[in-house]
């Protein structure tokens, strides 16, 4: 078995193979070095999917079934009926029953049920009574986050900044909000917990334990524990609520990791020190985790700047905003440099593959 990375950068995608032991990288690319990658998948199969939009091409999610000696390319696209036009592809995620769903900006989602060679925009979503009353985050309006449930094809959780938590259990025909207890912190004093609204950075979940739910929101850390009916507020041991991140252990469903940063015009981690934070009981305490990052560090980790691998014992990544990718082999207690020098990282994706 080897280990794959994938880096998505705002010059293109990176990637990276290693053995089970993950010490030793091999790096290839870039590819595609004109475009962004705001998103990428790896597929059980070992197949690359990556969200990638430029100037000139527009948005398109590419394929490589080689290992990305070569790679195909299928348009995200409006019908003609809608009057509106995809600027980037956020988001990648496959459900239990081979659906392919893509997140974009504007804050639409898209469905291919034909392993993604073709996609179709989710009207129920898009003609959503909420949507035209949802704003645009300083990055833009997107859907970021697509949670397939592992189990129910029908259960998809998704995610808007700002619009906040929003699933389907039909399929994405209907869309309910799923938000309460979520604070918007930019809304007056007596108007900050809304039904819809909240500006939510990234939500997670553990495929053993669909019903609890992980979410780094812009100010605040939270749980839920009924598939995002309620959500309770983890912060507290954390040296700042804020942050985009948020990553669950791949076989410890109560072991999350995240990566605090200040907010306002800081947006850098506290103290200038580079620390990923870990909880090993479902947020209820936190530990902070450095040995090998940078004692010193200036930039943000994006949304989709963590993951994990699934090896046991876990790996975690992270890619920074100076285009520096860490990697711990031991789920969090040593970290090393893998790779430096590369633009912007906005994704980095892991998974073992039979290569």
């Amino acid at each position: 078995m080897a280990t794959l990375l994938t880096v998505g950068t705002r010059k293109g995608l990176w990637l990276g193979t290693s053995d089970d032991a993950r010490e030793n990288w091999s790096f290839t690319g870039p590819h595609f070095d004109v475009e962004e990658v705001y998103s990428a998948q790896i597929d059980p199969s070992g197949h690359i999917r990556a969200g990638a939009s430029s100037l000139w091409l527009g948005p398109v999610v590419r394929t490589s079934e080689d290992r990305g000696a070569t790679w195909s390319e299928t348009s995200v696209k409006f019908p003609d009926d809608v009057d509106a036009s995809v600027s980037r592809v956020w988001q990648i995620a496959t459900g239990a029953d081979g659906t392919v769903w893509a997140g974009t900006e504007p804050g639409a989602i898209f469905r291919s049920t034909d392993h993604g060679s073709s996609y179709e925009l989710v009207r129920g979503l898009w003609e959503h009574p909420h949507r035209t009353q949802w704003n645009a985050g300083f990055g833009g309006q997107a859907f970021h986050t697509i949670l397939p449930h592992p189990t129910d094809p029908a259960s998809v959780t998704a995610a808007i900044s700002t619009g906040g938590v929003y699933q389907s259990h039909d399929g994405g025909e209907s869309w309910e909000p799923r938000n309460e207890g979520i604070r918007a912190i930019f809304l007056p004093e007596g108007q900050q917990y809304p039904e819809f609204g909240q500006c939510v950075h990234k939500v997670t979940r553990h495929p053993s334990r669909p019903e609890r739910l992980y979410l780094q929101n812009h100010g605040g850390v939270y749980r839920s524990d009924d598939e995002g009916a309620s959500w309770v507020s983890i912060a507290d041991g954390l040296p700042t609520d804020f942050g985009f991140a948020i990553v669950v252990h791949p076989h410890e469903p109560d072991t999350i990791f995240t990566y605090p940063i200040q907010a306002g015009e800081h947006r850098y981690p506290p103290e200038a020190k580079a620390r990923v934070w870990r909880s090993i009981d479902a947020g209820d305490t936190w530990e902070p985790l450095d040995k090998g990052l940078p004692e010193r560090s200036y930039v943000a980790v994006m949304r989709d700047g963590m993951c994990v691998d699934d090896h046991d014992p876990a790996g975690v990544y992270v890619g920074a905003r100076n285009g520096t990718v860490w990697a711990s082999a031991d789920a969090g207690e040593t970290w090393r440099e893998i790779v430096s020098e590369l633009p912007d990282v906005l994704v980095v994706r892991a998974a073992k593959v039979d290569w």
